[in-house]
């Protein structure tokens, strides 16, 4: 039997979405229990308020099994709540089809086509990602604002019988929270940088300190970036909004009165801009430095860009762009090692005359650091010696910087 443009699941969707409580016009063609039904679905829609990021950390805990992004595809590209799935009820190009109509001709043709457009695409989620779903399952829905699209989901989701919420206020309202952590209060607990010229296995070193219980922010991690010229990585980097959202959900997850480990960087990663908050706090703290022999880094940095080596044309590209930087016979010798496969030779020559000498300059403003840590070489076995030799140094820290470690209530003691 052939179905009726308003039969099956599209005109099911349809049905709930006719119901607008503000317009008595649409209640008085429902019977009575029909009323009384979507009304009471319309109840099961509960709105959550957002208030903290706490909820993203352990969402289990605050009965939460899935955070789903209703957005058009572009925007939850941009950001999103860490960890939601996209679930989009309208695409990109839907969106800007009911964004002309809505404008240029009147809002009820933009409503009409909207309303169809996301029935047919919800019809499509029923079928499709939410059919396996169990009947207990908790997600937690938003939009831009909290309104129409997550709306329009939401009514459906409560009608098939899940138990679902509204994020009040949509994306909005966690972005808020996210620019609020980190461009209107100080950095939350002691910082401590882990200084060292390029090519010291800072971003190793970090990661063996936090295998050994200390508290890190991996930035470049975040920022996919490795903090210099020849820093991209593959797949590029984030927007700077998914940027800010992964570091406030991390800086969430700190303890106050415990030390934060954080590499030397400048106040840009690539094209991702550090929060004002965090750099400040960055310049103030304590250093400790890495120190290896430019062989050793050299050797370390060949390896460790590999993707770089692998792709002669991306390489030259990157050594073109130093030429405001160096005379011109110095850039075609680094051209020539690179095109003859001679990588430590152009990583050693790179470090001394490009890298060190701005270490050297952007040092000169700063406090001496509290330690200095050499190594005679960069692999796993010299990296291990640096983390335990710096884990030591950090534990040792309220002696050498009475009131270092202070009650979080007090914030950042750099501050």
């Amino acid at each position: 039997m052939l179905s009726t443009p308003d039969s099956g699941p599209v005109g099911q969707v349809k049905a709930l979405l006719r119901l607008d409580c503000s317009h008595t016009a649409g209640v008085a063609n429902l019977s009575g229990s029909a009323v009384v039904g979507r009304l009471q679905t319309l109840e099961r829609v509960l709105r959550l308020s957002l208030d903290s990021l706490a909820p993203l950390l352990a969402p289990a805990e605050h009965g939460i099994d899935a955070f789903v992004d209703v957005r058009a595809p572009a925007e939850f590209a941009e950001d999103h709540l860490p960890g939601a799935i996209s679930l989009p009820v309208l695409s990109d190009a839907e969106r800007a089809r009911v964004g002309t109509v809505y404008v240029r001709q009147d809002r009820f043709a933009g409503r009409r086509l909207g309303a169809a457009l996301v029935a047919r695409n919800v019809a499509a989620m029923l079928d499709g990602p939410l059919a396996e779903k169990p009947r207990d399952w908790r997600p937690v829905i938003y939009c831009w604002r909290g309104g129409q699209r997550s709306g329009a989901l939401a009514l459906v989701m409560a009608q098939v019988g899940w138990r679902v919420r509204v994020i009040e206020g949509g994306y909005r309202s966690y972005r808020r929270l996210v620019a609020r952590a980190l461009y209107d209060r100080p950095f939350p607990a002691p910082l401590i940088v882990l200084d060292g010229n390029t090519g010291t296995a800072k971003t190793a070193v970090l990661a063996r300190l936090a295998a050994r219980g200390v508290q890190v922010l991996d930035l470049e991690a975040m920022a996919r970036h490795r903090g210099s010229l020849f820093g991209e990585m593959p797949g590029g980097q984030p927007a700077q909004k998914a940027f800010e959202s992964a570091l406030a959900l991390n800086m969430a997850a700190l303890d106050s009165a415990r030390p934060v480990v954080v590499e030397d960087e400048s106040h840009r990663i690539g094209r991702i801009m550090l929060p004002p908050a965090l750099w400040s706090a960055m310049c103030a703290a304590p250093r400790l430095r890495l120190d290896a022999p430019l062989s050793a880094r050299a050797a370390y940095l060949v390896e460790g860009y590999g993707d770089m080596t692998a792709a002669p044309e991306r390489l030259a590209a990157r050594i073109d762009a130093l030429r405001p930087f160096h005379s011109r016979d110095t850039v075609s010798r680094w051209q020539a090692w690179a095109q003859v496969g001679a990588f430590e030779a152009l990583a050693a020559s790179l470090l001394e005359q490009h890298y060190d000498p701005r270490y050297r300059r952007s040092r000169a403003a700063r406090a001496a650091p509290l330690a200095m840590l050499s190594t005679p070489g960069l692999r796993a076995r010299d990296l291990d010696r640096l983390a335990d030799a710096l884990h030591a140094r950090i534990i040792a820290l309220p002696e050498m910087l009475p009131g270092f470690l202070i009650d979080g209530s007090d914030n950042n003691p750099q501050a």
